[in-house]
């Protein structure tokens, strides 16, 4: 039994113009294509910026020939030093052995107390060292949801936190949630909100306050030398305030290291320079106007120590903040000079 098929074969076709001709009559004619809206992505992505300490940690160190000479002239200093005490101590000790016994026990008291200062500063650099872990743990927690982070950097900000009175109360509830299923980006913000708040509301008032002393100072000092060192001094008071504040040691290297890390987030947040239009739009149309040119100078200068504050906040703080949550300076601001419209009230009521 056979069983037909509608197989096609090939078939040749011939071409000519005409064809081609037909083709391009049916093709339409090009035509704008209108109505359409182009939607931006909203900025706010609920991401945090990395701190700038752990890029610099994760990018490779060059060898650097200064280092060696800093460290080579110390060890020299310090053995001549020694030799210099040690040549002093014998020398006291040919002329009277209570003078050698007296000189030995001061230079072992200098001694011990050098050892306090250097392991004091060791310590507060490991401090900030370990601060800034904290920080590169939580931004990898909040930016990718990683579990093993926010794990790790809620267990450092438990311990780091746990001897201090004013975070017994956080401390506590955050340990009620352990057992709780929560993800991990909103378990960093539940540990930010529960123990950090209080010390941001503590930190903005530090803030605050160095701003409105340096604002006083300025105006009342007669000299600009004077004023250089007062504004410096009051800043560096700051810094150490905020960094205790966060948990940091604050001793000479890392105070040193922090005001490092502030400058280099002051220049990657735009600098110290404000423009006409930014003092406009953080104080209000025709406010400078508004204040007298007694307290003009001092108002600019406690508007660089807010904005000066405001970056060591955010270098201190464990966990870093989203953009949207972050403090501007133009509430500190607000506070500033209302501060000295009160001051101006005061003074002209006292004259009056």
């Amino acid at each position: 039994m056979e069983i037909a098929s509608d197989e096609r074969h090939p078939q040749a076709r011939g071409i000519h113009p005409g064809c081609r001709a037909r083709s391009l009559e049916k093709r339409r004619a090009p035509r704008a294509v209108v109505g359409i809206e182009i939607e931006n992505l909203p900025e706010d992505t609920g991401l945090v910026a990395v701190p700038r300490s752990a890029i610099e940690r994760s990018t490779p160190r060059r060898f650097k020939w200064a280092s060696v000479l800093f460290s080579a002239l110390l060890l020299l200093i310090a053995l001549w030093a020694g030799n210099a005490a040690l040549a002093l101590i014998e020398d006291l000790f040919s002329r009277s052995i209570y003078f050698g016994y007296a000189a030995a026990a001061a230079a072992s008291l200098a001694g011990l107390a050098a050892a306090a200062i250097i392991l004091r500063e060791i310590w507060g650099l490991i401090r900030l060292r370990r601060i800034e872990h904290i920080q590169s743990k939580a931004a990898h927690a909040i930016n990718f949801d990683d579990k093993a982070a926010a794990d790790e950097a809620t267990a450092n900000l438990r311990s780091l936190y746990a001897a201090r009175a004013d975070c017994a109360y956080g401390l506590k509830q955050l340990v009620s949630h352990d057992h709780e299923i929560i993800d991990p980006r909103n378990r960093m913000r539940l540990a930010e909100r529960l123990l950090l708040s209080p010390l941001d509301d503590e930190a903005h008032r530090i803030v605050a306050r160095a701003a409105r002393r340096v604002t006083l100072l300025t105006t009342v000092t007669p000299a600009a030398a004077l004023d250089i060192l007062f504004v410096a001094a009051q800043n560096i008071r700051m810094l150490r305030e905020i960094a205790s504040l966060y948990g940091g040691r604050p001793s000479a290297l890392s105070t040193w290291r922090l005001a490092r890390l502030v400058i280099a987030h002051l220049a990657v947040a735009g600098g110290l320079a404000l423009s006409d239009t930014l003092l406009q739009h953080l104080l209000g149309k025709g406010l400078l106007g508004r204040l007298s040119a007694r307290f003009g100078e001092g108002a600019v200068n406690g508007i660089l120590t807010a904005r000066i504050g405001l970056a060591a906040k955010a270098v201190c703080r464990p966990v870093p903040l989203e953009g949207d949550a972050r403090e501007t300076l133009g509430s500190l601001m607000r506070e500033l000079v209302s501060f000295e419209e009160s001051k101006n009230v005061a003074e002209s009521k006292s004259q009056s």
